[in-house]
């Protein structure tokens, strides 16, 4: 059968059309970066700060595609998943984000019980994992990773700033040497409770503090009253508590009840970054406790940060509240906010301007480069990577947390000095139903 030429010129109109949508659709899906998120956002973990990181990422990346996106030229795409508290479920999603929706960057992790099993599998595919929020040091600690990266700081770092603040205060606030101040270690038992009192344990010693219990548990445990029990013996003066958020409440809760009593409670992140849901429970019970954590973002003098820095705080602030209805922002919106800010704006554009792409390969080696003097970040500290060879390859050197206290319906900076917004109420006062 013959074609006519009609026929014949309407088959190539067609066919060039359709290429030329192709290659359209292709430039518009090339121009757009995927970026797996993985959160808690439900299960025990979404209250201890998860979901407030998830919401923390999402800002950073709704306003990084406002401004046109990565170097104002390619928007960005998240394709989000629920870890749900379980590490087998965000093993599986992380595996169905990698090999089935084709990232090759994973933005997100709040728990370190996952965020260990996860650094070894997305650094043995080879893809890109940036940590925002889980914070044991195990994550990287002689590991050597290539292609995992976190900004956050590590839990080493809680251990050094609860003995410095003690060593630094105890003589004129509580009228004993640091050698007489007895401290107790309690915390979950997963990597990042572990990782916390292992910190506390080695710095407390090297201060010539007391430590006179140091004992573990599980965060589901239906029962801590055996541990409150031990922490009243011990005779404690301090404690340094490093739990997730129904662990704490059933802590705080059988704490009271037993009548224990304690010149101050230290949390160390997590749960105790949740004011609100603390509040909720315990009202002003918990006023004047201390928590240590990378600092929330609102309460750094902006006049101190890098140009420009204070107005992004700002903003996310506003977010934050108009996207939850709350009125604290926590910690944990900051850091998930912050080290994906970083990603998008400090290590993104510079993988493709310079290498090439936004392929693994590319995003490693700008991580690398990546050199943010202390100031240039919403949390007040640089970022520069440890490199490759070294014992935490891929982590932070210039992260730090802060000393927070609760006053009331606000929060203080406490410790360091250099930077306090208040001086530290310790011990408590006579008034705290804790309070010794």
């Amino acid at each position: 059968m013959k074609t006519s030429r009609r026929t014949l010129l309407k088959t190539s109109a067609a066919a060039a059309a359709a290429a030329s949508f192709d290659w359209t659709r292709a430039m518009a899906q090339a121009e757009t970066v995927r970026i797996g998120t993985i959160y808690d956002l439900s299960g025990p973990f979404a209250a201890g700060g998860s979901v407030a990181s998830s919401v923390g990422a999402q800002i950073a990346i709704d306003l990084c595609n406002e401004k046109g996106g990565i170097g104002g030229k390619y928007k960005v795409s998240a394709v989000n998943a629920d870890s749900q508290s379980k590490a087998d479920v965000a093993i599986n999603e992380v595996e169905r984000l990698i090999n089935q929706e084709k990232v090759d960057i994973i933005d997100g992790v709040y728990a370190s019980a996952h965020a260990v099993p996860l650094a070894a599998k997305v650094e043995q595919q080879k893809k890109i994992l940036w940590i925002t929020t889980a914070v044991a040091t195990a994550v990287f600690k002689d590991k050597n990773l290539q292609y995992v990266f976190r900004a956050q700081i590590h839990s080493d770092q809680y251990g050094q700033a609860f003995a410095s603040f003690i060593t630094e205060h105890a003589k004129g606030k509580l009228g004993m040497e640091p050698q007489a101040v007895k401290v107790a270690l309690i915390h979950e038992d997963g990597p990042y409770g572990v990782g916390v009192a292992a910190a506390d344990e080695s710095y407390s010693k090297a201060a010539g503090l007391q430590v006179v219990l140091k004992e573990g548990y599980s965060a589901s445990a239906p029962d801590l009253s055996a541990l409150v029990t031990k922490i009243k013996r011990s005779g404690a003066d301090v404690i340094s508590h490093a739990g997730y958020n129904p662990d704490i409440t059933l802590f705080l809760r059988q704490a009271r009840e037993s009548g224990l009593r304690f010149k101050m409670l230290f949390g160390a992140g997590a749960g105790y970054s949740q004011l609100d849901k603390l509040r909720a429970t315990f009202g002003k019970d918990i006023d004047n406790f201390c928590n240590i954590d990378p600092v929330p973002a609102q309460l750094l003098d902006p006049a101190k940060l890098a140009p420009g820095v204070g107005d992004l705080i700002k903003i996310m602030v506003e977010r934050y509240k108009a996207k939850t209805g709350a009125n604290d922002v926590p910690p944990h919106c900051s850091m998930g906010f912050n080290q994906t800010w970083v990603l998008l704006n400090n290590v993104l554009p510079v993988a493709k301007d310079k290498y090439g792409g936004f392929d693994p390969e590319a995003i490693r080696k700008a991580a690398l480069d990546v050199d943010i003097p202390p100031g240039g970040t919403i949390q007040g500290y640089g970022v520069k990577f440890y490199k490759p060879g070294t014992p935490l390859s891929g982590q932070n050197e210039r992260s730090t947390p802060v000393v927070m206290q609760n006053a009331g319906e606000h929060i203080s900076v406490v410790w360091p000095t250099n930077i306090r917004t208040q001086d530290p109420v310790f011990p408590l006062p006579k008034d705290s139903v804790y309070g010794a």
